[in-house]
Formats: C-alpha cells, sequence, structure tokens
C-alpha cells in the first residue's frame, strides 16, 4: 500500500514537472533546467479529486464569517482555547502539539471562531415553540454535583473502584489514579445536566455516565461503566459518586432556559437541519461560481425547486385535452351511429 500512493505521488510530481516549460504565474518553484509557476500549481491543484469539496467549505466558511463572525465572543474563543491547553497536558505541551502540526494559537483560534460562527448560523434558523420544550422536557435532568473517574485500562479502574469500596476517599482516589486531567487536581469534582455544558467545562462525560449518575442517591458511588469511544473504537472506564442529586419535579417552566439550549443543541447537531440551513445560506449569499470546471459543486447543496406543481398542471392540462377528446370521439361515434339508424328507419 505505502509503494502504491508513493507511485501516485510520483506520477503526480511527474505531471507537474511536464509543464515546467509553460509560461505564466509567479514562480514557486526553481530548478535546473525549469521552473514551476504558481498557475501551474494551482491547475495540478483543481485535478485533485477534493477540490471541489474543499472550494464549498471555502464557500461556506466566507459566508459564516462575514455574516456571523462579528456575533462571535472573543471571550468564548479564548474559553475554549484554555480548555484544550488545560486537556492537553498545559500551555508550553500545546503550543508544541500545534507546532508539530504546522499550526500556530492564531491559525487554531481562528478555527475555534469558526467553529462558534457556524453554530451562530445554524442557531439563527431555530425557533423553539413551548411543544419543542415539553418534549425536551421529558428526558430532561437538572444539573447535579458529582466527581468522576475515568480509565483507558478496565485493570485500573478495577483497582480504583476497590479502593473506595473499601473505604478510601474517593478524591483522594481521583487525584493518584484517574486519568481524566481536567478533574484529578480537584478530586473529580463536576457539574453536568441534560445539556453540553459542564463545571468545569470541557470535561467529557458521556451520555451513559449521565444516566447512571442520575440514579444514584447522595453519596452513592456507581459501578464500573464502560463506554466505548466513538473515534477510536476503544473503551473507557468510569466511576462517578454523586454528591448532590436533584429531581426536576413536574413544573418544565423553571428550567426554560436549560430546555432551550437543549433543544438548540440537538438541532446543531442533526445533519439534515446543518444542510438546510447550508443550502438557504448559500441562495441568499447568490453565490456566483465563475469557473466552468466547478460550476454545479453547490447543487446539492441548495433547496430543491418545487417542479412538481408545474408537471402536475401539465400533465393535468394533458389529461383534460385526453379526456376532451375522447369525449369528443365518443360523440362522433354517438352521432354516426344515430344517423346510421335514421338512415336504416329512412330505408325501411
Amino acid at each position: 500500500m505505502k509503494n502504491k500512493k508513493f507511485k501516485l505521488a510520483a506520477v503526480a510530481l511527474l505531471s507537474m514537472i511536464t509543464l515546467a516549460g509553460c509560461s505564466g504565474g509567479k514562480d514557486i518553484v526553481t530548478m535546473k533546467g525549469g521552473k514551476i509557476t504558481d498557475t501551474q500549481f494551482f491547475d495540478e491543484l483543481k485535478k485533485s479529486s477534493t477540490s471541489s469539496e474543499t472550494l464549498v467549505n471555502m464557500i461556506i466558511q466566507k459566508i459564516t464569517l462575514d455574516d456571523y463572525g462579528s456575533k462571535v465572543d472573543q471571550k468564548e474563543i479564548d474559553k475554549q482555547y484554555s480548555t484544550y491547553e488545560k486537556q492537553n497536558g498545559g500551555k508550553k505541551s500545546f503550543e508544541a502539539l500545534l507546532k508539530q502540526n504546522n499550526m500556530t494559537a492564531k491559525q487554531f483560534k481562528d478555527n475555534i471562531k469558526q467553529s462558534l460562527a457556524f453554530q451562530e448560523m445554524l442557531k439563527s434558523h431555530i425557533k423553539v415553540t413551548d411543544a419543542d420544550l415539553k418534549e425536551t422536557w421529558k428526558t430532561y435532568h437538572p444539573q447535579v454535583e458529582t466527581q468522576i473517574m475515568s480509565f483507558d485500562s478496565k485493570e485500573n479502574a478495577e483497582k480504583a473502584l476497590k479502593k473506595v469500596n473499601d473505604g478510601d476517599d474517593f478524591a483522594k482516589v481521583a487525584k493518584s489514579d484517574s486519568q481524566d486531567t481536567v478533574t484529578k487536581e480537584d478530586g473529580g469534582k463536576v457539574k453536568f445536566d441534560s445539556t453540553a455544558t459542564t463545571d468545569p467545562a470541557g470535561v467529557t462525560v458521556p451520555t451513559e455516565v449521565k444516566e447512571a449518575a442520575y440514579k444514584l442517591e447522595d453519596g452513592k458511588v456507581s459501578d464500573l461503566i464502560t463506554v466505548q469511544n466513538q473515534q477510536t473504537g476503544t473503551d473507557v472506564y468510569y466511576i462517578v459518586k454523586m454528591v448532590k442529586n436533584k429531581q426536576k419535579g413536574n413544573d418544565y417552566k423553571p428550567y426554560e432556559k436549560e430546555l432551550k439550549d437543549i433543544f438548540e443543541q440537538t438541532k446543531i447537531s442533526d445533519p439534515t437541519f446543518q444542510q438546510e440551513v447550508i443550502g438557504k445560506e448559500l441562495e441568499k449569499a447568490n453565490v456566483n461560481i465563475k469557473d466552468n470546471q466547478y460550476k454545479n459543486i453547490l447543487t446539492p447543496y441548495l433547496p430543491q425547486k418545487e417542479t412538481k406543481t408545474s408537471d402536475s398542471k401539465t400533465s393535468d392540462s394533458k389529461t383534460s385535452k385526453s379526456s376532451d377528446s375522447k369525449t369528443s370521439k365518443s360523440s362522433e361515434s354517438k352521432s354516426t351511429e344515430s344517423s346510421k339508424e335514421e338512415t336504416t328507419e329512412s330505408t325501411k
């Protein structure tokens, strides 16, 4: 497989070199006996199977930032960046990680802004009704105070659980054994509810962990909770202790804000809804693609025009004409038969 990839890369490189004698564009590479211009390089990039997808993303990103970038709070950008730092070993470690990926802190923050602007765009198309809130209320649970530990190894998770069950302090075990870098220093403390928001921010609390926690009484500790990492497919093991549980009661009104957040997050995560919004925004922006190669790349994203009505009318018209024709022929036939009968009677 590696050899195949190398050969493909070599073929692409050779095809670029054969163009070195062509003129046009600024030189980006010079060599003995030839050169490569930015025009040649761009022409080669256009041949890539991913060039259309890249251009679509660029269009959507520009529309998003132009129309919704101003609604993004810089404080939220910095807050998310800080969270990523903590999750990746601190400032120095995160900067080193960015450098390994040829990215600066500014570029990473620009990506965060792009993501937040996209969320703002989606939110602008969401209208929350009382019916939506009532439906969301059915599965809602208010914020709870807990302590959690997470482990990549089942063996380590079982050892930690045994320590807690044998009477060791949960916070002490979390500090020494838990692999959750965001919460372990504070004894695993984390607050969460049915929304994606946690306190402290950036803590991953899977649905399975939340559901197990909601069933616990104050002071109780769960059994081992196994959760599959959706990105890697590996198992992650959690232990949760309920510090303060809260029942929601029977009235959803006190939780309207939380319910609205949940409904919005659900819509934002819905690929079908995202597609609808992108289509509306592209149509509103009146995007005009000048390059014939990419002329129709937005067609799958744009709202489909209703053509059934006109087709239906045409069909109805044809049916009507056909019916009229049949009626006319039927009348003519009856008239002919009547005429024959009259002629016969006359002959008699």
